[in-house]
């Protein structure tokens, strides 16, 4: 099988990790795997998987949120179109910026269709960014969730009936072992408390540095150790205050941030640290809880899905997230030993059932279904025929505009001339009417239909106070 997997970025973060994986997963069953990430000039992928990796440049200005996802979406959806993408047999986005992408391209017909993995949803001020979130979910043909919470509020929430494919641990990477790299690495005083993801709200980093306030009373050697963050989001408003708390509370000396950090370092560091401190407030999954326990550290994880989907009070100490003073006695506990971890069969039992390539047997059950059921529907179903028509604007510009239907044809004469106000209307009805078609037969209207009328509308405009403009239709193809 032919699969690309698309994913937003180069950097450590949890939908590009399961990218990662799973592509290695399934090069292992045998499979023939693409990835596509966008990328500035000069970056490359923290991880080299064994497979193809398709770097999207990244254009254009990028000094909003906004205009960043819509590099990355451009740069990926460029990417894709050089590499013919009907040519593979799956396309899989995990995230939204890919998710888009590939939506574009579905309503375009270079591809049939896509998958989507969703890891968790983000709230979005902006209607744009809520609207990309959005499509990038609504117009797959199938949604897989990592965790039981996330498929729950798909189905509850969205009406999506999602599919939960569990992520896995890579137990070749993540181990008890020492290593020379162990001893490298720049870390004093003890015992030390392990955060990974960066600073963000989501992560709670700033309860957690109040919980750690308080640990420190007890443990006055010990230090926080913040690693990761290489977000796309604009969580520097947040950090800032974290840094100004920290420095009020007198901790410099104690609490380190490393930002991002050489992938090859964080098995040791997971193996430096005395505990883990996972106390999201909200998390897809969570990936470095597996990979602690899997290099032998205990974890404090705060008592909400999806962490109590898949550990226990054998595999992890529980604390309130929005309690500082439950997160530093379950630091305590685990730190003083009142609390074991049972690494001896509670923990290796629960790693030997999340592996990746259990995730990819069933994400080729998964992609098999979806091959299926399209092979059935092209045999039953006629294309949806695409038509294109050529107009030309009162100062003689020309533009080619898009439509998903042959409706048009019922409104355009190739030839005749319109004023721009009936032209307008004629518009408006045609293009509506198309977009409602691909709704009926696909079950998502047409965006591609509807950002065609906008434009055409935004033309219009320079010649509404011209009483004798009119508005050619050259030809209709």
């Amino acid at each position: 099988m032919r699969v690309a997997l698309t994913t937003h970025s180069v950097n450590p973060r949890g939908g590009v990790v399961h990218a990662l994986e799973l592509a290695s997963a399934l090069v292992e069953a045998g499979h023939d795997v693409t990835i596509f990430a966008p990328a500035a000039p000069g970056e490359s992928l923290f991880r080299e998987p064994p497979c193809r990796v398709i770097l999207a440049t990244i254009e254009g200005s990028q000094q909003n949120t906004v205009a960043m996802v819509d590099a990355r979406l451009r740069a990926l959806k460029a990417s894709l179109k050089a590499c013919d993408p009907g040519s593979f047999d799956v396309l899989h986005a995990q995230d939204s910026i890919s998710g888009n992408a590939l939506a574009e391209l579905r309503e375009e017909g270079a591809i049939a269709g896509f998958i989507r993995t969703v890891h968790h949803l983000d709230h979005f001020d902006n209607p744009r960014l809520a609207a990309w979130q959005t499509r990038a979910w609504r117009d797959a043909d199938r949604v897989l969730c990592v965790s039981e919470m996330w498929t729950r509020v798909m189905r509850d929430t969205y009406g999506i009936d999602a599919v939960m494919i569990s992520n896995g641990v890579d137990l070749s990477r993540y181990s008890a072992q020492r290593t020379p790299q162990d001893a490298a690495l720049d870390i004093h005083g003890s015992p030390v408390v392990l955060a990974v993801g960066g600073i963000e709200a989501r992560k709670n980093t700033a309860t957690l540095l109040d919980a750690f306030a308080e640990l420190i009373q007890r443990f006055p050697q010990a230090r926080l150790v913040i690693a990761g963050g290489a977000s796309l989001l604009d969580h520097n408003a947040y950090a800032l205050a974290f840094m100004q708390r920290v420095a009020a509370l007198g901790l410099d000396h104690a609490v380190t941030v490393t930002g991002p950090l050489d992938d090859a370092h964080m098995p040791a560091l997971f193996r430096r640290a005395d505990v883990l401190a996972m106390v999201s407030l909200r998390e897809g999954f969570g990936l470095v809880v597996l990979e602690a326990l899997a290099s032998g550290t205990p974890v404090v994880a705060s008592r909400i899905a999806p962490f109590t989907e898949y550990l226990d009070d054998t595999t992890c100490c529980w604390a309130t997230p929005t309690d500082a003073a439950s997160i530093a006695d379950a630091l305590e506990r685990v730190i003083r030993g009142r609390h074991q971890t049972d690494f001896t069969h509670a923990v290796p039992a629960l790693l030997a059932r999340m592996s990746w390539q259990a995730s990819a047997r069933k994400h080729l059950d998964i992609y098999g279904s979806l091959l299926a059921s399209r092979t059935l529907n092209t045999l039953q179903e006629p294309a949806m025929p695409v038509m294109h028509f050529r107009i030309q604007w009162p100062d003689n510009s020309e533009e080619n505009c898009y439509s998903p239907s042959q409706v048009v044809s019922d409104f355009f004469t190739p030839g005749q001339d319109y004023p721009v106000d009936d032209f307008l209307l004629r518009a408006r009805e045609a293009l509506n009417i198309a977009s409602e078609r691909v709704r009926e037969k696909y079950g998502f209207a047409c965006s591609a239909a509807m950002d065609q009328l906008a434009k055409i509308e935004v033309d219009a405009e320079r010649f509404m106070d011209e009483p004798d403009a009119r508005v050619k239709v050259i030809a209709l193809v």
